[in-house]
């Protein structure tokens, strides 16, 4: 097989300049190292709304004095209602609830409190309270994004993220179709948060295993944009930076679980990782077969990303070993492969790191084979995937 040229980069100072297209997707405002319902005021103030519905997670709701509910005291009379139902892979159904309960509250900014499943949940309710949509069936009509026509002045989200998924740094929210497992993509620009609130006092009570699985998540999102065949120079820069900052400020969470600033430092590079992913670069298998996964066996994304990265990379090295390189220099060890060095990550962070580890074996393989095909992100690799057997290669390499 030819190996492809790497895209040209700062170093690269002899290379003719490559033609590429940044599209500038993230959100317009970033509230940084900000208290977040202080945060979330000042939001709700700067855009004149008075009836802000809050969104969120049962175990979120739970909690006695919780990101949630300093959102909520914060709002005062502007909070118009709060709605905590949202479950993982965020089903169609769980949705539309959210949809209706903008409706009833008559609500005219929807914040989101939480992490990727309610995120990506709140961007698709926005799509069905602007097209009036009601019911799971009416749901496929959203799919195409032509066929998205927000209303002159749409009811937009502000999140406050309390994982590393950087789901509010995109475009488009992944959603289950629970009859079929699948997870589907809906897309429009205003559905990327209006304003993003990092705030790394609101991840504080979230569950190490979530915190840190959603932090490989984004190591995921750093290594498959700078991999893509579609990275280009300032793709490349992202995903470096980012890659950088989560290896290193992961590990310190895990070993200073108290202090702010490992927290900050990767809420910094779940930012710069996501901006490479959606700027243009876009991902590979490990988030293709992921979805696979995750929808069919209820796998968090967070844990298919400590299973499938190392074992995608090591497939790849055939066509890319030296743009896997570049990776190794940017997690200290240029001369330890990156498949090795991320696996390696995983076991420091005392995570699942094979699909053993995750109750999957090869009995289910042809099954999620079968089904990764159909992803996007699969026939994007930068090693072509043209088969069911080439997946079941990635997959052994995983068990």
């Amino acid at each position: 097989m030819t190996q492809q040229p790497p895209p040209a980069t700062a170093q690269d100072h002899d290379a003719e300049p490559v033609p590429f297209v940044y599209r500038n997707t993230l959100p317009a405002r970033v509230s940084f190292a900000m208290p977040a319902g202080r945060a979330v005021l000042d939001e709700a103030e700067r855009c004149g709304a008075g009836r802000v519905l809050v969104a969120s997670g049962r175990s979120l709701a739970r909690m006695a004095d919780g990101p949630l509910q300093q959102v909520e005291h914060a709002l005062g009379k502007r909070h118009a209602g709060t709605i905590a139902t949202m479950r993982g892979h965020t089903p169609r159904e769980d949705v539309l609830a959210i949809a209706e309960a903008m409706r009833r509250t008559r609500a005219d900014l929807l914040v989101a409190v939480g992490g990727g499943s309610v995120i990506d949940g709140c961007k698709a309710a926005l799509m069905c309270q602007w097209m009036d949509v009601r019911d799971v069936a009416a749901m496929d009509a959203l799919l195409d994004p032509a066929a998205i026509s927000p209303p002159a002045n749409p009811v937009r989200l502000v999140s406050v993220s309390t994982t590393l998924s950087a789901a509010e740094f995109t475009a488009v929210a992944g959603v289950t179709e629970m009859t079929a497992r699948a997870k589907q993509v809906f897309a429009h620009e205003l559905l990327v948060a209006r304003t993003a609130i990092l705030d790394a006092a609101a991840t504080r009570l979230t569950p190490m295993d979530l915190l840190l699985s959603t932090g490989m998540r984004s190591v995921d999102h750093a290594i498959e944009a700078f991999c893509s065949p579609r990275a280009n120079p300032m793709t490349d820069f992202h995903a470096l930076e980012g890659l950088r900052l989560l290896h290193d400020g992961l590990r310190a969470i895990r070993t200073h679980p108290g202090r702010s600033g490992p927290r900050a430092q990767a809420q910094l590079g779940m930012w710069q990782a996501i901006s490479a992913l959606s700027t243009g670069a876009g991902s590979g298998a490990s988030h293709g077969i992921g979805y696979a996964i995750g929808a069919t066996f209820d796998v968090a994304h967070g844990h298919t990303s400590c299973v499938m990265l190392p074992a995608v990379l090591r497939w790849n090295a055939s066509v890319n070993e030296a743009r896997q390189q570049r990776l190794s220099a940017a997690m200290g060890c240029p001369a330890v492969p990156a498949d090795v060095l991320v696996a390696e990550l995983v076991a420091s962070l005392g995570l699942p790191g094979r699909l053993r580890d995750l109750g999957i074996g090869r009995g289910d393989f042809q099954e999620i084979a079968r089904r990764s095909l159909g992803y996007a992100p699969v026939q994007a690799n930068p090693r072509p995937i043209r088969r069911e057997a080439d997946v079941l290669e990635i997959l052994e390499l995983a068990l």
